[in-house]
């Protein structure tokens, strides 16, 4: 304590000569463990709100780690990321011990795992004045593994461990979780700070090192430092307007350096001449590099062979100036991340934009893969997407999200955002924005007025709507952006077609919004050469007519290359001449590509899958127009040759699509399919369907989805002599109403489905729950609770009867391999469906059945289950079943082996024919496999 006294008599001086901003001394030592962090630290605290204070509040932002319900570890579980949740105590971050005070009072901190520490103040400190607080604490730093803070074995990054005011909040009464996404919540604050480290370790930071381990100086953003052993490297950029010293927190190579050195005076300049002034010194730590680098231009590795897009020099370029360009906007602006996150990203990736422009305007989104040979060809030209150039990437993020409804307005709060929509919406719609309106008013201009903007307020913290206001009053035609960022947009330019006046061509655009935002035509004739026309829309008017010089034009393009966020692009193109003339040509592809906005295309791919025992492989060609891309008109039509019966079989399907940018559902489909395979030997059935299913608007980070689904089914069957004699179906007709729910989350996972289904013998109502808990890492206890009830039921048989440990697949829906098989390994297939019961138990229901399932991890991928049920069948009374078993997970959900002991039928493993009581799992939907690899995305 005596040397913390002595530094802070020689700090009054200091707080003196800083008037109005804040200031923050902290003397911290590391134990020689690297494991906790003994902090002395005095706060010099001004009122900047409009009111006096009668407490203050002080973000304990390492409480985050210290429990499973805080929001940071339900904000990884979103992100499929489930480490902290299973933490060990050792591992995870937490406030030790505290004592605070200020004059002659002491404050009592009764909860220290909170994040939000509120003191109660003996005396409100007036507007302007200021409040001194000592502060004596012991923290317990998390593993870096969790955020890239903390502790590992190798190093210690130090941010957000301090324990400080909150900035953004000038009446210290609003509660701030930390959730990892690089949130300042400290600005304009004096620093000084020394850090007492274990022997031969060093610390690099982004505060000015006046000695070893001692660093000061003023910042906007909050402290950060890398804790090593081994020194990291320091750049010096020097021009004739700045001088900046660039410390990086890890390491780098001789040729890395290199190439930096080369490339990054030649990036601060390019920013300083669209932003202005650059900073003295920047520190970039390993967690950002890899947060902002260039997304999209890393090497494709498959199996023993490595396709490299670019070149190491040009991935060092395009990384850095984007790396670089971020953390010059970190340092020179202040804003609150939360409302106005659009504002850095968005000019980052207008910058990004600018210096793509400049240096890889005909780059290719692929890079070198278009130029890579195999066998002597090269196949990636094959593709659409080989002439997609890199600058398209922008928008295409956009369409992609777009075009499932999952995207979010640009002004959405940062914690709403979806993973890949912080990157679509955030940084590349907004990118795309403030590039399509500087093209619009003149690339300087729109510099001039960034530079401006940004200069007026250093040290400020900004409103970027304020913004918004200048930049509409320069250009005029930007108005629309301001109230563009509240909403989820579907601004649709559609060129509508095109007439030959005099030496004129006459074209008639037509825009489904009433504000006046521009538009740019392109026109090219057949040489290839382009000209470009900047069309001012009037507002409330949807019908605009223009005129420019013919000069031999062959095709008419609006907001060619993707710069205008447009959910329709392939309204966007016209040919003035040919049979296609104001039509869109077509075209035949083989492989899923990105759309071509220019054509109609048509997708041929063949097929070779395996169906069931009876059909055996089917030979076919897919006829379908959907892309890589969702569209909201798609079909599907497939003829196949079946190797089992030597008859063509085959599907298709067609839908619709109506995507409401913001309503109650997310997406209406309604759609006509029909089929035809076997499901015997020598039996065939057809089925024709029409369906229409709502899939509820869902917040994109959440993992809860619900629907409803409305269908009817028409089926014909070829029936053998046996079933002929039962009386058994040939024709009939199924309705079905249904309502799901899912939460696919990480620890704690659930369904619901309440269903009915009718027909002209039957009626009945089926209800299903699931629950799936993951009490320890890999390790997960499910429970399922089954309910099914005929309300009427007159069939001549027990086809639409409840299944107690088989399915009756009569709506052909389940994928059995074997539909009809009653004995061999076919038969053996299981699937979780109505009793659920893994023994064979026989018979089936035609009255009620309830069943509970019950399967829990017991080693590795070894599990153990149990079912148990009751059911009735008319004129019988009720029976209650059980049984129980090992099940040997191969490939967990996918391919699961299901080995039963006791049931109601005995010890099964006396049983002679024990074999043919092992049951299997197995799918072959690649659908499925894909939809839970993308989930924590969207």
């Amino acid at each position: 304590m005596k040397k913390f006294s002595i530094v802070i008599i020689s700090f009054l001086g200091f707080v003196q000569i800083s008037a109005q901003k804040d200031s923050i001394f902290i003397n911290a030592k590391l134990s020689a463990d690297r494991k906790t962090l003994e902090v002395e630290q005095q706060i010099v605290y001004h009122n900047h709100s409009n009111k006096d204070l009668d407490s203050l509040k002080l973000l304990n932002l390492v409480a985050a780690y210290n429990n499973r319900k805080t929001a940071l570890v339900y904000r990884k579980l979103e992100d499929r990321n489930n480490r902290l949740h299973f933490a060990k105590q050792d591992e995870v971050g937490k406030l030790l011990e505290i004592s605070i005070s200020k004059d002659n009072q002491n404050f009592i901190i009764p909860k220290k795992e909170e994040e939000n520490l509120y003191l109660l103040l003996q005396n409100p400190i007036k507007i302007g004045e200021s409040v001194v607080l000592n502060l004596k604490y012991k923290l317990q730093l998390p593993d870096k593994k969790f955020t890239g803070y903390g502790t590992s074995a190798n190093n210690s990054s130090l941010k957000y461990f301090f324990i400080v005011p909150d900035h953004f909040d000038t009446g210290n009464n609003l509660s701030r979780s930390y959730l990892d996404i690089e949130e300042s919540v400290n600005f304009n604050t004096f620093w000084k700070i020394n850090l007492i480290l274990p022997t031969e370790f060093h610390a690099q930071g982004n505060l000015n090192q006046t000695a070893e381990n001692t660093f000061e100086g003023d910042l906007d953003s909050d402290p950060e430092f890398i804790i090593s052993k081994e020194k990291f490297p320091i750049l010096n950029v020097y021009s004739e307007s700045f001088k900046t010293e660039i410390k990086l927190g890890y390491p780098i190579t001789d040729q890395e350096k290199q190439n930096m050195e080369f490339f990054l005076p030649l990036q601060l300049k390019f920013i300083e001449d669209r932003i202005g002034a650059i900073p003295e010194q920047i520190f970039i730590s390993e967690k950002f590099k890899a947060k902002e680098d260039f997304f999209g231009n890393n090497d494709i590795n498959f199996w023993k062979f490595n396709f490299k897009l670019f070149s190491d020099a040009e991935k060092i370029d395009q990384d850095y100036f984007g790396i670089i360009s971020k953390k010059v906007l970190d340092e020179k602006i202040i804003a609150d991340k939360q409302n106005f996150h659009w504002f850095k990203n968005g000019l980052k990736s207008y910058l990004e934009i600018q210096y793509l422009k400049k240096f890889y305007h005909d780059a290719k989104l692929l890079g070198n893969l278009t130029e890579t040979k195999l066998l002597g060809i090269k196949p990636v030209k094959f593709f659409h997407a080989s002439k997609v150039k890199l600058l398209d990437r922008y928008g295409l993020a956009y369409q992609y999200i777009m075009t499932q409804n999952l995207d979010q307005k640009i002004g959405e709060k940062y914690a709403d955002l979806s993973n890949f929509n912080d990157n679509a919406i955030s940084h590349f719609e907004t990118g795309s924005l403030f590039s399509y309106t500087a093209e619009k008013m003149g690339e300087n201009n729109f510099s001039i007025l960034v530079k401006d903007y940004i200069a007026k307020n250093t040290d400020k913290q900004i409103n970027p709507e304020e913004f918004l206001q200048r930049l509409a009053e320069k250009e005029t035609s930007s108005e629309y952006l301001s109230n563009f960022f509240k909403h989820k947009n579907r601004d649709n330019f559609n060129l509508k077609n095109f007439k030959t006046k005099d030496d004129n061509v006459e074209v008639r655009i037509t825009k489904n919004t009433n504000e006046n935002i521009p538009v740019k035509l392109e026109t090219e004739n057949r040489a290839g050469f382009k000209k470009s026309y900047w069309l001012e829309t009037e507002k409330n008017k949807k019908l605009t007519t223009f005129e420019i010089p013919a000069e031999d034009i062959y095709k008419i393009t609006l907001n060619n290359g993707y710069i205008f966020p447009d959910p329709s692009y392939r309204d966007n193109y016209l040919y003035t001449k040919g049979i296609f003339s104001n039509s869109k040509k077509i075209k035949l592809k083989l492989i899923k590509d990105i759309p071509n906005p220019e054509f109609n295309e048509i997708y041929l791919n063949p097929r070779i899958r395996f169906s069931n025992a009876y059909d055996k492989f089917l030979l076919g060609m897919n006829f379908k127009n959907q892309s890589l891309f969702d569209q909201k008109f798609s079909y599907s039509i497939t003829p196949y040759f079946s190797t089992g019966t030597r008859k063509m079989v085959g599907s298709g399907a067609v839908s619709y699509s109506f995507l409401p940018a913001e309503s109650f559902m997310r997406a209406l489909t309604v759609g006509f399919s029909a089929a035809q395979f076997h499901y015997d030997y020598e039996l065939a059935y057809s089925r024709i369907s029409a369906s229409a299913g709502i899939s509820f608007t869902k917040n994109p980070r959440s993992t809860v989805s619900r629907g409803l689904a409305v269908s009817y089914n028409y089926y014909e069957r070829d029936l053998s002599a046996k079933m002929i004699a039962n009386r058994d179906y040939s024709k009939y007709n199924l309705w079905s109403v249904g309502y799901g729910y899912t939460d696919n989350q990480m620890i704690h996972e659930k369904s619901l489905s309440v269903s009915t289904q009718g027909m002209e013998d039957y009626n009945k109502v089926t209800a299903e729950g699931f629950y799936r808990w993951e009490f320890a890492p890999r390790q997960k206890l499910s429970l399922r609770l089954f309910a099914g009830y005929f309300v009427r039921n007159e069939t001549r048989n027990n086809t639409f009867n409840y299944g107690i440990s088989r399915v009756s697949d009569y709506s052909f829906s389940y994928n059995l391999l074997g539909q009809s098989a009653t004995e061999g390994l076919l038969s053996q297939q299981y699937i979780l469906a109505d009793g659920g019961f893994k023994s064979f138990i026989p018979g089936t229901v035609n009255q009620w059945i309830t069943s509970f399932n019950v399967d829990t991890s017991v080693w590795k991928i070894f599990h153990v289950y149990a079912d148990a049920g009751v059911y009735k069948n008319k004129n019988f009374d009720p029976k209650f079943i059980w049984d129980s078993g090992v099940k040997v997970r191969l490939i967990p959900d996918f391919l699961e082996i299901y080995l039963p002991v006791q049931s109601s039928l005995g010890f099964e493993p006396g049983f002679k024919d024990y074999g043919k009581r092992i049951r299997y799992t197995l799918i072959l939907n690649l659908g499925t496999i894909i939809n839970a690899a993308r989930r924590g995305w969207y």
